[in-house]
């Protein structure tokens, strides 16, 4: 995948590179991890989330019933390290290990989409050491971000969302 390829330049802290990128074709796995993340999404949505936060996530039309993860061709799953192992087993201490996954991250979207493929970026709650067992990911991995990659679908519709003008997230300083 020259999206993961172009992703795994991406600058991190003291050059560590703290991420593992799975992807996923195969249908019964794409199965399987539906299964965990509508189990958990629906407690979630139900329970864990409370009314405020359900109600902001109304006009998105989201669910916890999740047909997109079996409905892409591929899901990308991108775990961050916790730490990293040296080739003779010792710990290998990953910097900015957050921030450097998120870049990481950002690139990749931005891949995706320079491709003409689509996402949309899914932080499946207590899903990560279900996931990260199922995809036999080491102990040091926590699940970051869940990304289905393919075409949009011909009747794919986006929410109207609006976004802050500029002058509300730009702070020019100037001389």
């Amino acid at each position: 995948m020259t999206s993961a390829t172009s992703t795994g330049t991406s600058p991190s802290g003291a050059h560590t590179e703290p991420w593992t990128f799975v992807a996923v074709s195969s249908a019964s796995v794409k199965r399987q991890i539906r299964a965990i993340v509508e189990r958990e999404e629906e407690v979630n949505y139900r329970k864990r989330m409370g009314h405020e936060w359900t109600t902001v996530l109304q006009p998105l039309r989201t669910s916890w019933r999740k047909d997109y993860l079996t409905d892409a061709p591929y899901l990308i799953l991108v775990f961050k390290q916790d730490y990293g192992v040296t080739t003779n087993g010792r710990r290998k201490v990953h910097y900015y290990k957050e921030l450097s996954v998120a870049i990481a991250c950002g690139l990749l979207i931005t891949a995706i989409q320079y491709a003409g493929l689509v996402t949309l970026t899914s932080t499946p709650l207590n899903c990560g050491p279900a996931l990260r067992h199922l995809l036999k990911r080491p102990l040091n991995e926590k699940l970051a971000i869940l990304l289905p990659v393919g075409y949009p679908a011909e009747a794919a519709t986006v929410p109207d969302l609006k976004r802050k003008a500029l002058q509300d997230i730009l702070v020019e300083v100037v001389d």
